[in-house]
């Protein structure tokens, strides 16, 4: 059972918008918990030219945040789950997972139109790509780097006509009834799903986030 006295803690994440939805909704699944949150750009928001399809299980979004935990800067980090390195960092351990959301993904397309030949989409992982072309095999693709509303806006500025992102990431950011086309097949392990990463020899944090 989790302990029912309220006590504050310094946590960080991301400083996408996504990520700071995702830090809420940490905090609201343990209320018990007052999360004093630290915004951090990690070196995959600020490499804009790396492309993730040769990255891996890599720590390029977890770094930095990794790195304040083990300094004692923060006492937990709040990660996208599918973004975790593998294997983790000496001294770090995962102290829960969240049961997630809507684990797949889909292609936003503009208002109105359907997936069609000739399209240009947008995605940096090869899987995906395969996952369109069960879809509609002639297409082509672009690399797509940035926070969400970052690679949407790529269909009002015509660089794309197609967007591949994960379901889970609308749901969040509250942007549902925008035009969707969900790819079939299954999707990276923890796609929906959030990790609370502490120190390996932090019981106190274990035992908090316990599900």
């Amino acid at each position: 059972m989790k302990p029912s006295k309220k006590f504050s803690i310094e946590a960080g994440a991301r400083s996408s918008p996504l990520s700071r939805a995702q830090a809420e909704e940490i905090a609201a699944g343990w209320p018990q918990i007052d999360l004093r949150m630290h915004w951090v750009e990690t070196t995959g928001d600020l490499d804009r030219t790396t492309s993730l399809r040769a990255l891996g299980k890599s720590d390029f979004f977890t770094r930095e945040l990794d790195e304040m935990v083990l300094a004692g800067k923060v006492r937990i980090a709040i990660h996208s789950a599918k973004d975790l390195p593998d294997p983790m960092p000496e001294g770090l351990c995962v102290a829960t997972l969240t049961k997630g959301i809507d684990p797949r993904d889909c292609i936003v397309l503009r208002p109105k139109e359907s997936l069609s030949s000739g399209m240009v989409i947008a995605t940096s992982s090869e899987r995906r790509e395969e996952a369109v072309r069960q879809l509609e095999a002639d297409v082509c693709f672009i690399d797509l780097r940035g926070t969400i509303a970052e690679r949407l806006s790529k269909l009002e500025s015509g660089e794309a006509d197609g967007v591949v992102v994960a379901v889970a990431a609308l749901i969040r950011l509250k942007l549902v009834n925008l035009n969707c086309v969900y790819l079939p097949g299954p999707t990276v392990p923890g796609q929906g799903q959030l990790a609370v990463v502490c120190r390996a020899d932090d019981e106190e944090m274990k035992c908090q986030f316990s599900i």
